[in-house]
C-alpha cells in the first residue's frame, strides 16, 4: 500500500501539475511518508517543487499543544525558514495575506473518520477560501482508520460549528480525499481540486479494516489520538467531551474509556445490557477504574468502562461506537435520574449552545436521553434513516470500492 504522498514523490507525472507553482502545505505530525519522513521535509527535498509556506490545524504543525482547545501561534519552520500559519489561533480561516503566499495548497492530513474531528472543518474552510480566490488544492490521500462503516445522525441545519462544518454523518466512512470531493459538491464550490489516491488501499479487508496494519506505523494525528483502538472508539467517546463524565483525558487511554467518581459502572453496564444488548456487539466492554492526572475529575478515582476493539471480540461491521455512547448516557439517566450529565462551558468558540448539542449535531440525542418515555428503538429509527441516506449519497465519491 502506498500513501498519496508516496505516490506523489515517486511519480514525476503526478508532480508535473505542481511544477512552476508556489506550494503551501496543510499538515500535522502524522503527515509522514511510508518511511517516516515529514511531508514538509519531503516536499522541500524535491528540486522540481517550490514549497513556500505551510499551515497547521488544531494542535499545530508539529502537534505541540497537548490539551484540547489550546491555540497555536504563527511561526517560522526552524529547518526551512518558511512561514507556518496557524489555523487554530488568531484565525480559523486563512487571511488574504496567507492566501497570497501560494498558488496551490497541498493537503496531507491524517483523519480518523469522524465528523467532529476539527481537521475536517479546517479542510472545509480551506477549500472555501481557495475557491474564493482561484487557488488550486491537491489532497494527498490517507487511510480512514475507522474504515467504511457509517453510523449516527447527520448534522442538522443550523447546527454548524467548528466541530460540525457540514451536514455529514458522525462516522462518515470516507478518506479525506473522498471527503474533500464531497465537500466541494456540497458547498457548490468552483475549485480546481485534485486528489492523489493511495495505491493498493483496500478498506474492507481484515485485519485492519481501513488501517493497513504492518504497512505504516500509527502516528498520533492529534496528541490524544494514541491508537487504532482510539480511532475506532472516537465517534462515540467524543460525545463525553460535552458531559460531566471524564472521557479519559489525563490518562494514557484518552477517548477509549469513560467514567466518573460518583457513578457505579457495573450498575450502568447492567442497565445497558437490559436496554439494548444488540448495540453492544462487536467489541469488549471492560469495567475499569482510573484516576485522571489532569482535566475532569483530576486526582479522583473514577468508575468507568473501557472499549476494546483490539482482541478476538472485535467484529468490524457489528461494532457501533456511537450507539454504545448513546446507551451509556441513557443508562445513566435511568439509573441516576438527577445526575448532572450535561456540561455547560465554552466549547470550540461557542458560548451559548451546549457542547453535547454541537457534538451530536442537534438537540435530538440530549432530548432522547432526558425523555423518560423514549426507547432505543426510537433512536434506532432515526439512525437507520440517516445512515441509509448517507450511504447512498456518498457513493459517487468513493475512490477505492
Amino acid at each position: 500500500m502506498k500513501l498519496g504522498l508516496d505516490v506523489l514523490l515517486e511519480d514525476l507525472a503526478v508532480r508535473q501539475r505542481l511544477q512552476g507553482r508556489r506550494l503551501a502545505l496543510l499538515g500535522h505530525p502524522a503527515s509522514l511518508t511510508r518511511e517516516g519522513h515529514h511531508t514538509l521535509d519531503a516536499l522541500m527535498a524535491c528540486t522540481d517543487l517550490c514549497l513556500v509556506s505551510a499551515f497547521g490545524p488544531q494542535h499545530g504543525m508539529r502537534g505541540d499543544k497537548q490539551d484540547n482547545m489550546v491555540e497555536t501561534r504563527d511561526d517560522v519552520d526552524p529547518r526551512h525558514g518558511i512561514p507556518v500559519f496557524s489555523l487554530y489561533g488568531q484565525v480559523r480561516r486563512p487571511t488574504p495575506q496567507m492566501l497570497d503566499t501560494f498558488d496551490v495548497l497541498v493537503v496531507d492530513l491524517q483523519d480518523i473518520g469522524t465528523r467532529i474531528y476539527t481537521y475536517v472543518t479546517t479542510l472545509a474552510y480551506m477549500l472555501e477560501a481557495c475557491a474564493g480566490v482561484g487557488k488550486g488544492v491537491l489532497v494527498l490521500d490517507r487511510p480512514n482508520p475507522a474504515g467504511r462503516p457509517v453510523e449516527g445522525t447527520c448534522l442538522e441545519v443550523g447546527w454548524e460549528s467548528f466541530v460540525g462544518a457540514a451536514p455529514m454523518i458522525m462516522r462518515h466512512g470516507l478518506t479525506l480525499g473522498e471527503l474533500a470531493r464531497w465537500l466541494v459538491d456540497d458547498r457548490g464550490l468552483d475549485l480546481d481540486l485534485a486528489v492523489v489516491p493511495m495505491a493498493g488501499y483496500r478498506p474492507d479487508e481484515p485485519p485492519g479494516y481501513g488501517w493497513p496494519l504492518a504497512e505504516i506505523p500509527w502516528i498520533n494525528p492529534s496528541p490524544n489520538a494514541s491508537s487504532l483502538n482510539m480511532a475506532r472508539c472516537f465517534p462515540g467517546t467524543v460525545l463525553f467531551e460535552g458531559t460531566t463524565l471524564s472521557e479519559g483525558r489525563g490518562t494514557t487511554t484518552a477517548l477509549e474509556l469513560v467514567g466518573a467518581p460518583d457513578l457505579d459502572f457495573q450498575r450502568v453496564l447492567g442497565r445497558m445490557h437490559a436496554l439494548q444488548p444488540q448495540w453492544l456487539e462487536g467489541c469488549m466492554l471492560r469495567p475499569c477504574w482510573f484516576e485522571p492526572t489532569f482535566h475532569k475529575h483530576a486526582g479522583k478515582l473514577c468508575s468507568g468502562v473501557q472499549i476494546h476493539t483490539d482482541g478476538h471480540h472485535y467484529r468490524h461491521h457489528l461494532f457501533r461506537p456511537y450507539r454504545i455512547a448513546c446507551l451509556i448516557l441513557k443508562a445513566i439517566r435511568i439509573e441516576y435520574p438527577h445526575y448532572p450529565i450535561w456540561r455547560r462551558f465554552p466549547y470550540e468558540y461557542e458560548t451559548e449552545r451546549l457542547a453535547i448539542d454541537l457534538l451530536s449535531g442537534g438537540t435530538l440525542l440530549r432530548e432522547w436521553v432526558d425523555d423518560p418515555a423514549s426507547s432505543p428503538e426510537d433512536l434506532e429509527a432515526r439512525f437507520r434513516a440517516d445512515e441509509e441516506t448517507w450511504l447512498e449519497g456518498r457513493r459517487p465519491y468513493l475512490l477505492y470500492d
